[in-house]
């Protein structure tokens, strides 16, 4: 494919790494020649000098007929304003990179729509519902999250005293739309129906919304959950993405920030954060805020160095589970030889939705819930297919193959028997391995 990738930063570099390894044609669009010329140095693409945000600029570096063009530079208007202008003149898909809330959540305006952008990306979000689901589940395995965070899946194991033990799946009574699409039992994995019968040490695969995947794992785990204690240090954006995706959930959050502006700032904005102005690694400071005892230290700052060494002495003094944000992705496999659970690289996950982007047909393997056996499908149904206009409970599906979630322009839900899919929905289905041509028969016609 050929793409365009406007700026040479962190996540525009990587992306253009990443891609062109993979074979596609890449040119790069940067106003600083030092960085141009290093990236030329090490990547095999074409590189162009000037500004991005220049519809001439656009055309000459061939986005008329690029299959996709990624603004990654660091300015969102720039971002905003490039994609918007690639997309008019020409340009398959547009993807913009953005750092601020306004724009990603769509604030007073739809921004995507307004301005013709296919997908907004803002890499540090993507991280921070990332470590949000690892703090919220400690027990659990996030498998995929989907809809900018408001469908999710996760894996939880059920307890012998848990209340759905013994309970056929129409008397669990699970909250809002909440499914659960598959059942590990043994050395088998399954697709359960309404006659399945939970059991203590059974492993749930659930998919609901994000506010009621917590409340649904009350079902599977007996007892009352303890307050969870975590240190963030630093007070960068994913921060405040972070706290917010903890919010109203069972946590103390203890945010360290050394600038006093920003630690003022913060303290104004997150009203559920205790923001203190210190470094956490200083000796006093962890002595006297008790670090040491916290479940959970984040290193959140942009100093990869900083935040490796940061929670690996929080790991040291204690603390149960010590999490850091890189950059530079060739730390993450060294960090668990020094006492580090988990490494998260905003770039990177940047690079795997981008790459996501670049999938084609309607209906796409997304992963999978078994190995080999049961899958997670993305499809995008069309006015052709025999499912369309219809209640899913008419609709005949191969056998065990249900509608996990359903996205329209209004956002995503969990469907019920009676939701309709009509063209231009997204469509998550679960089902066994081999059920392609089944959907596209259904959805998208012959």
């Amino acid at each position: 494919m050929k793409i365009v990738i406007a700026g040479a930063g962190q996540v525009g570099r990587h992306a253009a790494e990443v891609l062109g390894q993979a074979g596609h044609r890449v040119t790069v669009i940067e106003t600083s020649v030092p960085v141009l010329r290093a990236l030329d140095e090490a990547v095999d693409l074409k590189s162009l000098e000037g500004n991005c945000a220049q519809a001439e600029k656009l055309l000459e570096a061939g986005v008329a007929d690029c299959d996709l063009f990624i603004a990654a530079t660091s300015d969102d208007e720039t971002n905003l304003l490039s994609a918007s202008l690639a997309k008019g003149v020409g340009a398959k898909k547009c993807l913009a990179r953005v750092h601020h809330s306004t724009y990603f959540s769509q604030r007073g305006l739809d921004y995507k729509k307004h301005l013709g952008i296919d997908e907004l990306l803002c890499p540090q979000f993507i991280t921070a519902q990332a470590i949000a689901r690892t703090l919220r589940n400690p027990g659990a395995t996030a498998l995929e999250n989907f809809a900018s965070g408001a469908i999710q899946m996760h894996k939880f194991p059920v307890n012998p005293d848990a209340p759905a033990v013994g309970k056929a799946l129409p008397a669990l009574n699970l909250p809002g739309r909440t499914r659960i699409v598959a059942i590990a039992r043994g050395e088998e994995t399954f697709i359960p129906g309404r006659e399945t019968v939970i059991q203590a040490g059974d492993v749930v695969t659930l998919i609901g919304a994000t506010g009621t995947i917590d409340n649904a794992r009350k079902f599977f785990f007996s007892g009352k959950p303890k307050r969870t204690h975590v240190v963030i240090m630093g007070g960068a954006s994913i921060a405040v993405w972070l706290c917010r995706a903890l919010k109203k959930r069972n946590f103390a959050i203890r945010l360290f920030e050394t600038k006093p502006e920003r630690a003022e700032e913060l303290a104004e904005k997150l009203e559920h954060v205790t923001v203190i102005n210190a470094d956490p690694t200083d000796p006093a400071v962890a002595l006297d805020e008790r670090i040491g005892a916290a479940d959970a230290f984040v290193a959140l700052t942009g100093d990869d160095e900083h935040n490796i060494l940061a929670a690996a002495q929080a790991k040291a003094s204690g603390v149960g589970t010590a999490i850091t944000v890189v950059q530079r992705s060739i730390y993450i496999h060294l960090l668990p030889h020094i006492g580090i659970d988990h490494a998260f690289s905003p770039r990177s996950d940047a690079v795997r939705e981008i790459q996501r982007m670049l999938e084609t047909g309607p209906v796409l393997e997304l992963t999978h819930i078994a190995e080999g056996k049961i899958k997670l499908y993305e499809v995008a149904p069309t006015s052709r297919g025999a499912a369309i206009g219809i209640p899913l409970k008419k609709v005949q599906f191969p056998p065990r193959t249900l509608v996990a979630a359903i996205q329209r322009a209004g956002g995503a839900t969990v469907p019920g028997a009676d939701d309709v899919i009509e063209e231009g929905n997204t469509l998550l289905v679960v089902g066994h391995h081999g059920i392609d041509k089944e959907l596209r028969n259904i959805f998208v016609g012959k």
